[in-house]
């Protein structure tokens, strides 16, 4: 009696926990799709309404539109970074991952950091000698470096020290047991450390939370940390917040050292300047089954100079290829209905074995990225892109050997 009496006890409680658990995933999704259609509807307020001031001012005669254009474009870039946020919040991104000397990609963004910082906040980079390698995509590392670095000058309004610190770094199984997702072993540290403000413990446990901010209304999307949090995951690392009220606030990254052949290092290319373009005599083949995305993206094309041909799907684009052999590039959406980029790019291979591809995708799907990791063999332009982006994507899969 007393022992069932006790199993019903255990049942009420377990469903009660249940039940808050779900509460908790409800509140938590709602707070995120709210975040996502304040911060979306502002941005789209931006470019519909600097679009159709132009407009008006072009019905009337007036050319002197490019404030607005500029103010339309500023809003759609916002947009896209907000998207990119999202999907390294869920672990979705994309990732290409290589082999990198952390201390190299530090050194590489000191500049870009005291830029960012300001006059009034000091940086210092201590980097450890005989750092280990770790395998991670270069250029998201760089940008969550980033974002911890504009979090801290937040933090600082009044100046003070930002500490970006290299070293070698063991999890034991102690601590890897007490937290969430962690591995023990070696690990290769990096530490963004500032004198600011601080934080107490119940902002602590919610600094990671999308949307969550404490920033005053209008800086910021609230999905800076979690962005961070988001990819730090997804590369197989670990992140840790130790912050105090009035004390500062120290952020550790740690990712898993490499041990295999690390021959070539990867740090952050620089960008060219030059928007490269192509000639008439080079084709490329361009698919896309959304109209509307495919009649921007042959006008980006053929502003480069290339001669382009499109299609709205599989079927159509390998009709063409069997009757314009000449086609230098695939370049094709990879979620597409009936047959997907993959399929499409495979068969296309099999029928011209010298045609270059290039994917383009605004989600990542398992038919070219798997475990959140690019494909070795595929090379990716990410939607929304810039036209200097898409010059450049294009030229360097054209011109590889």
């Amino acid at each position: 009696m007393l022992n069932a009496q006790l199993q019903a006890e255990i049942r009420t409680k377990e469903a009660a926990e249940t039940q808050v658990r779900q509460m908790q995933k409800i509140e938590a999704l709602g707070q995120l799709t709210g975040g996502i259609a304040h911060d979306f509807n502002n941005m789209l307020a931006i470019i519909m309404g600097s679009l159709e001031m132009a407009n008006r001012r072009l019905d009337k005669g007036r050319t002197n539109i490019t404030d607005l254009l500029d103010s339309a474009m500023d809003g759609a870039h916002r947009a896209a970074t907000l998207t990119h946020q999202l999907l390294a919040f869920s672990r979705q991104q994309p990732l290409a991952p290589a082999i990198s000397d952390i201390n190299g990609i530090v050194s590489h963004m000191a500049e870009i950091l005291r830029r960012t910082l300001g006059e009034t906040i000091s940086l210092e980079c201590v980097l450890a000698g005989g750092v280990w390698r770790t395998r991670v995509d270069p250029g998201q590392l760089e940008n969550a470096i980033l974002n911890l670095a504009v979090n801290a000058r937040d933090a600082m309004p009044g100046g003070g020290r930002l500490t970006v610190e290299t070293q070698n770094a063991r999890l034991d199984d102690e601590y890897a047991a007490a937290q969430t997702e962690v591995a023990a072993g070696q690990y290769v540290l990096i530490a963004v450390t500032d004198t600011g403000t601080g934080m107490g413990a119940e902002i602590v446990a919610r600094a990671f939370d999308p949307f969550f901010t404490t920033k005053e209304k209008g800086r910021g999307t609230g999905l800076g940390l979690s962005q961070v949090y988001g990819f730090i995951k997804q590369s197989g690392g670990h992140i840790k917040i130790y912050s105090e009220p009035g004390h500062g606030t120290s952020v550790k990254i740690y990712l898993p050292r490499f041990t295999g052949d690390f021959a070539v290092a990867a740090t952050v290319p620089e960008v060219e300047p030059e928007v490269p373009a192509g000639s008439p005599a080079e084709i490329v083949l361009l698919v896309e089954d959304d109209d509307a995305v495919r009649k921007v993206h042959v006008k980006m094309l053929r502003g480069l100079n290339y001669t382009v041909r499109h299609a709205n799907g599989g079927p159509e684009a390998l009709k063409m290829i069997r009757e314009q052999p000449g086609i230098k590039l695939l370049f094709t959406d990879v979620v597409m209905p009936g047959m997907s980029g993959r399929q499409l790019a495979d068969e296309a291979k099999r029928m011209a074995p010298d045609v270059k591809i290039l994917f383009t995708t605004g989600y990542t799907a398992n038919a070219i990225v798997h475990n959140g990791v690019i494909d070795a063999d595929v090379d990716l332009l990410q939607k929304p892109f810039a036209f200097d982006m898409l010059a450049r994507k294009v030229r360097t899969v054209l011109d590889r050997a």
